[in-house]
């Protein structure tokens, strides 16, 4: 199997060049006021100008309380349109389709950042990363749907060809799905449903107030046992999920290889039968070779996302479709990094992980 074969959306029919998908992460290279960066731009239209299929932007809050670190970028002001829009130009001419990840922090949207305490679908007790999150009354929930939605009509007036709703990692699309982070007795909680309700009304509101061509990709992780959130109900989600108006699932895996505890299956695998055929899958987590493109598509997914070694390659498709199979790995350095069109702020944020920057953390 290979990344080269281009790859057709099935509810609108758009084209996408490949199934290489560069996935939303975090740098910090947005203004305080969330208008995004010249260096933000320029990062990911390199990427556009690299080969990727669909470009996504780092997650983006919808709410100025529902920012969770520095330098995040922002889509709840018409203030944030010029540089939406310049992104969304450049990565058109590029070639490639362009996201937005748009989310919450909820529990994690820290008061430093936002000035207010942290809310949640409940209250949620503090621990020693996050303060006590207040839950949020029936018509602050409602007004979070609208703001997504707002958002996404916003990224759709920038030219951007799509959302993607940020339902992983423990923000708050997780926290409402969460069986610990939700213990709502109203029609936001109670059953798997109930606690879905949230996501779904923001599926439907979208789809309710933009053009038909305009994308919807829903994020999921297949386990957060933190906060309530284990692979059986991911998987009866991930059905709901295909029986509603979206044009993907992104499964975030971490790891690719990891495999469910009872039956072997991979994550990719065990979501693929959940969707069934029809809904078209993302997987990422961990992807760097042609060997790990190989495994992930025959496990099932139709589109592979990739972090890492899209920071450190923004040709990354290019080069496994002129037949590098194993890219140079990390550590890179510094001034490379640079080259590549990382920021200053985004490199030093690098350093922090592992064995990925030369100097920075090992």
């Amino acid at each position: 199997m290979s990344i080269a074969p281009s790859v057709r959306l099935p509810r609108t029919g758009l084209l996408l060049r490949n199934r290489s998908v560069l996935a939303a992460m975090t740098n910090k290279q947005s203004a305080e006021d969330g208008t995004l960066s010249e260096a933000e731009i320029r990062w990911l239209v390199r990427r556009a100008a690299g080969g990727f299929g669909i470009v996504t932007t780092a997650a983006t809050h919808v709410v100025p309380g529902g920012k969770s670190w520095s330098g995040e970028m922002g889509v709840w002001s018409d203030d944030h349109l010029p540089g939406l829009t310049r992104l969304a130009d450049g990565i058109r001419a590029e070639g490639a389709v362009s996201l937005a990840q748009i989310f919450h922090g909820g529990r994690r949207a820290p008061r430093e950042q936002t000035g207010v305490q942290p809310v949640s679908a409940s209250d949620v007790p503090g621990d020693e990363k996050t303060e006590a999150a207040r839950g949020l009354t029936g018509d602050e929930v409602q007004a979070l749907v609208d703001a997504f939605i707002a958002a996404a009509v916003r990224c759709e007036r920038a030219g951007l060809d799509g959302v993607e709703l940020h339902g992983a990692h423990g923000y708050l699309i997780s926290q409402f799905l969460g069986t610990k982070t939700n213990r709502r007795t109203d029609v936001w909680g109670g059953d798997l449903r109930g606690r879905a309700r949230f996501l779904q009304s923001i599926v439907e509101g979208i789809r309710a107030v933009t053009q038909p061509d305009f994308l919807v990709v829903v994020r999921l992780s297949p386990e957060l046992p933190d906060i309530g959130w284990h692979l059986e109900e991911s998987e009866a989600l991930a059905a709901m999920v295909a029986t509603w108006d979206v044009d993907a699932v992104h499964l975030s895996c971490w790891d690719v290889t990891i495999r469910a505890e009872d039956d072997g299956q991979s994550f990719t695998r065990r979501f693929r039968t959940a969707l069934g055929a029809d809904m078209p899958l993302i997987s990422t987590g961990g992807i760097w070779s042609a060997a790990d493109v190989d495994f992930v598509l025959g496990e099932g997914a139709d589109l592979v996302g990739v972090a890492r070694v899209g920071i450190g390659h923004p040709d990354w498709p290019r080069q496994l479709m002129d037949g590098v199979a194993e890219p140079t790995r990390a550590p890179f350095s510094p001034e490379h990094l640079a080259s590549v069109d990382l920021s200053p702020a985004f490199i030093e944020y690098m350093g922090r992980w592992k064995n990925f920057v030369v100097g920075g953390r090992t």
